[in-house]
């Protein structure tokens, strides 16, 4: 692996989403959950209109309604939704629908792992470091989006140590809460695709 998938997530400004665009990330990330970096379907859609057909762009979403969902997929219509795999069974999504399932330290799976999953901190956006260990099992058995707490300065460490198809950052690039940082942005990105070049 010398070209790791990456993901931006939480974009809440043009900047953040040219910068992105700029480092050839895969997938930039728009969040609909409760945060600060909690966006409507509108300005989703206006930050994600120069990325279309270039990145995916990602709907991240948690315990949504299926009513939220809809309106999201209506307004909106990411390339991807992202939400916490127990929420997967009740909402019914349309088959045609790409999801990026969360999985979180400690999480039960009732079924097989699903061949691609996020791999999240306890909370979301918040900066935790999630466990590396348990990750590394997962990405023996399937292809894992490391995210949790990541910034340049440990995404290294943490590629060496999950070897994981892919990593997500949000807060571990940013200059306060919300806003992201080009310099961050470009560091990560770079950083990522060094310490992959190490195992590929």
């Amino acid at each position: 692996m010398n070209r790791p998938f990456i993901k931006i997530c939480g974009m809440t400004t043009p900047e953040a989403v040219s910068t992105a665009l700029a480092c050839e990330v895969d997938a930039i990330g728009f969040v609909f959950a409760k945060s600060v970096r909690q966006v409507t379907a509108a300005v989703a859609c206006e930050l994600a209109a120069p990325a279309r057909r270039k990145v995916a762009c990602v709907a991240v979403t948690r315990h949504p309604t299926r009513a939220e969902v809809a309106d999201i997929l209506r307004e909106f219509r990411p390339d991807i939704l992202q939400t916490d795999i127990e929420d997967l069974d009740s909402l019914a999504l349309p088959m045609e629908l790409s999801v990026l399932p969360v999985l979180r330290p400690g999480a039960q799976l009732a079924c097989a792992l699903p061949r691609r999953v996020l791999f999240e901190g306890p909370v979301s956006g918040s900066g935790q470091t999630t466990d590396w260990d348990a990750a590394a099992e997962l990405a023996l058995r399937g292809e894992v989006i490391l995210a949790g707490g990541l910034n340049p300065d440990n995404v290294g460490a943490a590629l060496r140590r999950v070897r994981p198809f892919g990593v997500d950052v949000s807060s571990g690039v940013e200059d306060a809460p919300g806003i992201k940082s080009a310099a961050k942005i470009e560091s990560f990105v770079a950083a990522a695709r060094r310490a992959a070049l190490e195992y590929s």
